[in-house]
């Protein structure tokens, strides 16, 4: 009966078959094909001869000779006439004698089944492919396809790789899968492409004292000595991407949901106790987006592994979530309140996609924000719900702004991206697939209302359950049930790279609208969107929502305000909320306006962020002054919001950077009057944790304490001092709560030098005596704060070492400004083995953006494109150009600074800065 199962899905493959094979026939070949194994090479995609039906896989993992044998029999539909089957595989020996293509006799009372032996076993490495030539065209209907093979248990995070923990003191190994975005072809030979979905049957052979886990749960466990035969009840229809196996020692806490579901954390042994939040959140989450999608969790049972070595922060393995130790594991005593956030929205993501991504799974790759952007978005609407006191939804703001900073890059891209080959798929995993399609999900629930966009959601996720869609599929569910044009409108947000700025000026009465694609590199850009404009004026009870679909537009004031008397005074809020994805620029008129509201505290959190993220960004496209940047700074000096402030300290990071850039000889006043400017919260929020503060209070604390330490405030390193030494006596002393623990770790840091090497040294006893990820982690991102290159170069040096897993590398990448070239030389001096380590998947964008993207000089801009001329490879080169822009960007804010302050802006510049300043 599971021969049948799901035949109908085939359909489209069926037709795109159809016409494949006709392009390739002769005219007199009387159906007979005619095609060869180099036409299968260089595609961006398998040909379309045969759709899979259901997988049966068997694997048997050495975790101490770290190899695995494996056998598949894939049950395929031949759907068009070909002599081939061409499928993925990669970094596999196949054993050619064992490829067999098994089908019914046609025709034939004979109930013997036919076996066919294919002529020729191709591999095609660059393709990753596996070409099986027959001799005779293939009959049209179900077959078998029997395929041997082994491989080996790799080091590089991807497809079925080796993890290492240890246990009572001893070094062991685990065996992991990690098969997104295109890697299940490293474990077992397959159709690695999301709309070839099937069923899964998966049988393991591991060591008996093992815990082996997979998608479903076991049906049968049988032990022989040493060894044991599992077998896993087959799973629903799913994508190659999300097959997933774990082998390894694992303790575990479960609970049930209200309508049955098993729901497990599996930590290494001793830490179980670490699960027990993340439990509550999953079942909590698995509860709520029950109601939310109207659809049921499809599977019995939802397992989510801690696993040391993890490339990326989570993985959605439909029924096995894996998880990286710090976005899973929360310690009461000695994990911080921004730890435990983010265990939420990981986890609250990661369960999103159970629904949206696998169970309605992208059709292709160019479509991978619709699982990513809306993942993310629902994630914080589930945190939201789960813990409303937290205001994520503020704090979504920090990604916003981060996607908002890619995609006014000229070398950004469009969110959905024409993927043309498997190893393009990496680049486009990042920021704007993520939170660029996350912030225009927020922009258009806003706009259609947040009932509306639920029902029509559910609709959409009914209608394409078990199968494939596309972004159109989407927009065509919410138009439907909203009525709205939203696939014209969404498409002008999709499909082009950028955003708007939207300036707004007064005349006559009326504001006048305008806008134009905001690039960070002050250049003009080409583009137009529909945009939500939703406006306040003078209160938040004078409110205007429309669309802007042209280049210009104007509002009479008077159709938003009764009492004309206050026209002139009434401060006017673009973008209120933040809930649009595009920037506003206010003429002084309004930005005076708007600074008295500030300073009077009429506004939200979220639109003073808006304003002075706006400010910001314009300021260093070189369209604002700094005078008039470090005039609204000013107006924050009482701000005590932690998404507000959050944002101010990463801004003035940047600003000291630029300004001593520009003016090394004096760029003092700049950092008095940064100090001055935190120092009103630090001294709110003090050192200690307060009984029933806010949790954003909690973050907070932190926050500010280490922009005062990178910002050199004796009292701040004095006091960071006096409790690391408290900390070094006794690691549970009440002196060095989590949350404060990387302000002090960096205080430290900042007085290490070569002479002087104690804080450096007790940072590194403290990382090898804990086995917390999480306190590892603040240790490694801030043993490179030192200002001292020497210093730097050796921690540098320490993140290559075998102290240092492989993924925990990139944390210590930002360095201090004092060490940028340090870092330049050693990324070049360690680049052969940088690229040779981490080089097959993202991380090694890390690497280069965090080293390259601070300089501020064109001729190192200049110097970089050379060493990478020849080094660069598909996987970086996106990153590099992004990179190699923001030097650029960062070079032309050097020179309007010195220019700047070197006419009559100058002066009202310096008494900006030296009226706040410390003296």
């Amino acid at each position: 009966m599971s021969f049948f199962k799901g035949i109908g899905c085939g359909l489209l493959l069926a037709l795109a078959s159809y016409f494949y094979i006709r392009s390739r026939r002769r005219p007199d070949s009387n159906m007979k094909v005619m095609v060869s194994m180099e036409e299968f090479k260089g595609q961006p995609r398998l040909p379309k001869f045969a759709v899979p039906k259901r997988y049966d896989i068997r694997l048997k993992p050495n975790l101490t000779t770290c190899k695995f044998a494996g056998s598949v029999a894939i049950e395929l539909k031949i759907v068009a006439d070909t002599s081939f089957i061409v499928l993925n595989a990669a970094e596999l020996s196949i054993d050619t004698t064992s490829v067999s293509f098994t089908h019914p006799a046609a025709h034939s009372s004979n109930s013997k089944q036919q076996v066919l032996k294919p002529l020729k076993v191709d591999v095609v490495k660059e393709d990753e492919i596996l070409v099986l030539n027959f001799a005779d065209t293939l009959p049209i209907g179900l077959g078998l396809l029997t395929i041997h093979f082994q491989g080996s248990l790799n080091d590089k995070m991807k497809g079925f790789y080796l993890s290492t923990y240890e246990h009572n003191g001893e070094k062991k190994n685990m065996a992991v899968t990690q098969f997104k975005p295109n890697d299940a072809r490293r474990c077992f030979p397959c159709w690695d492409e999301p709309a070839c979905k099937a069923m899964f049957k998966i049988t393991l052979d591991v060591p008996s004292q093992l815990v082996a886990i997979s998608n479903m749960p076991i049906i049968e466990e049988k032990v022989d000595g040493d060894l044991k035969t599992i077998s896993y009840q087959e799973s629903p229809i799913m994508s190659t991407y999300l097959v997933a196996i774990v082998v390894g020692l694992f303790d575990y806490v479960e609970h049930l949901t209200s309508d049955g579901v098993k729901v497990r954390v599996y930590c290494q042994v001793g830490k179980v106790n670490q699960g027990k939040f993340a439990l509550d959140v999953a079942v909590r989450t698995l509860e709520l987006y029950k109601e939310y999608f109207a659809v049921p969790y499809s599977l019995p049972k939802l397992d989510m592994v801690a696993i040391p070595n993890f490339a990326f922060g989570s993985m959605e393995n439909y029924g096995l979530v894996t998880y990286c130790e710090t976005s899973l594991l929360y310690d009461v005593q000695h994990s911080t309140t921004a730890d435990k956030q983010r265990v939420v929205i990981v986890v609250a993501h990661e369960l999103a996609h159970q629904w949206f991504g696998n169970l309605v799974t992208m059709e292709w790759w160019t479509h991978l924000w619709l699982n990513e952007g809306f993942a993310t978005w629902v994630s914080y609407l589930a945190a939201d719900c789960l813990f409303p006191e937290w205001k994520v939804w503020t704090q979504f703001l920090d990604d916003y702004t981060e996607g908002l900073e890619m995609d006014g890059l000229t070398e950004s891209h469009p969110i959905e991206v024409k993927i043309n080959h498997a190893s393009e798929i990496d680049e486009i995993i990042d920021s704007i697939s993520y939170i660029k399609g996350a912030s225009v999900t927020r922009m258009l629930q806003s706009y259609l209302g947040a009932d509306c966009f639920q029902r029509s959601l559910a609709s959409y996720v009914k209608k394409f359950a078990c199968s494939n869609a596309k972004t159109e599929d989407l927009w065509a569910a919410l138009e439907e049930g909203s009525g709205e044009p939203v696939n014209k409108l969404m498409n002008s947000w999709t499909k082009q790279k950028g955003y708007p700025v939207i300036s707004v000026k007064v005349e006559d009465q009326k504001l006048v609208f305008e806008q134009s694609r905001f690039l960070a590199s002050g250049t003009h850009g080409d583009g137009q969107w529909i945009v939500p404009i939703t406006l306040c004026c003078g209160s938040y009870d004078v409110r205007k929502n429309f669309l802007l679909q042209k280049s210009s537009e104007t509002l009479d004031m008077k159709e938003l305000m009764s009492d004309e008397s206050n026209l002139a005074s009434a401060w006017v809020k673009l973008n209120v909320d933040q809930t649009g994805f595009y920037r506003v620029e206010y003429d002084e008129d309004l930005e005076d306006r708007l600074r008295n509201a500030i300073e009077n505290k009429y506004l939200s959190a979220t639109d003073r962020f808006g304003i002075l993220e706006d400010s910001f960004a314009l300021c260093m496209a070189r369209q604002k002054s700094f005078t008039s940047f470090f005039t609204l700074m000013n107006a924050y000096k009482e701000e005590l919001e932690y998404t507000v402030l959050s944002n101010l300290i990463k801004m003035s990071y940047k600003v000291e950077r630029i300004t001593a850039d520009a003016a090394p000889e004096s760029p003092v006043n700049i950092i008095y009057f940064f100090i001055n400017l935190f120092l009103h919260s630090a001294m709110k929020l003090g050192w200690e944790p307060k009984t029933g503060e806010s949790h954003m209070d909690a973050m907070l604390r932190g926050e500010v304490l280490t922009a005062l330490a990178v910002f050199g405030h004796n009292l701040t390193l004095e006091e960071a001092s006096r409790r690391f030494l408290a900390f070094l006596d006794d690691r549970n002393t009440p002196l060095l709560h989590p949350d404060i623990r990387k302000a002090v770790y960096v205080a430290v840091m900042r007085r290490v030098s070569t002479s002087n090497r104690f804080g450096y040294e007790s940072l590194l006893r403290v990382y090898r005596e804990t086995n917390l990820s999480q306190e590892k982690a603040r240790i490694l991102s801030s043993l490179t704060s030192s200002p001292d290159p020497n210093i730097t170069l050796e921690a540098l040096n320490f993140l290559l070492s075998s102290e240092v897993r492989t993924q925990d590398a990139v944390l210590g990448l930002a360095v201090s400004r004092e060490g940028r070239e340090t870092a330049w030389t050693w990324l070049k001096d360690n680049w052969e083995h940088i690229s040779k380590t981490w080089g097959s998947g993202y991380l090694i964008t890390h690497f280069i953006n965090s080293i390259v993207s601070p300089f501020a000089s064109l001729e190192k801009a200049e110097e970089i494109q050379e060493f990478f001329a020849s080094r660069t490879n598909s996987k970086i080169a996106r990153t590099l150009k992004q990179s190699i822009e923001r030097v650029h960007i960062n070079a032309y804010w050097v020179e309007s600074f010195r220019i700047e302050v070197q006419n009559e802006l100058a002066r009202a510049l310096m008494e900006i800065v030296q009226a706040c300043a410390i003296q």
